[in-house]
């Protein structure tokens, strides 16, 4: 029987597979990566449609850095509602440096945008032009 093939990325699972890294601890490697994305999304990706998504690629990069060290721990305290509290402090803390670096990353693509537009003479009143409507009539 034939394997069937793993739903599209769309920006969805994109975002899923980002917060699983946010909350990522212990060694990160892509294959660890995959298995967790089909335990919990129950589609299984290859590295290379992942690493394909700077969105992801980007994430992997960054949590990747993060990580402490190996003997290096995670803070523990006997109290189970400290350490749920201290481990949701620290995911939220790595998804907000996460999307502090993708904002950057946006703010210096429409920088450069911007100065490529500037270039070929196109104005602002141009470029804040509405969409055009989509026709979403039925065809013949």
């Amino acid at each position: 029987m034939a394997k069937k093939r793993s739903k599209n990325l769309g920006d969805a699972e994109i975002k899923q597979i980002a917060e699983i890294l946010d909350g990522w601890t212990g060694k990160l490697t892509w294959e660890l990566l995959i298995d967790a994305i089909e335990l919990r999304m129950f589609n299984r990706y290859t590295r290379q449609s992942l690493f394909k998504h700077e969105r992801i690629r980007h994430a992997f990069e960054l949590r990747k850095n993060e990580l402490p060290e190996e003997g290096e721990g995670i803070r523990r305290v006997e109290s189970p509602q400290l350490q749920m509290a201290l481990d949701r402090i620290a995911r939220l803390e790595t998804e907000n440096r996460r999307l502090e670096s993708e904002n950057n990353r946006l703010l210096e693509q429409f920088a450069r945008w911007a100065y490529n537009a500037h270039i070929r003479g196109l104005d602002k009143d141009f470029l804040n032009q509405p969409l055009p409507a989509v026709n979403r009539g039925q065809t013949k």
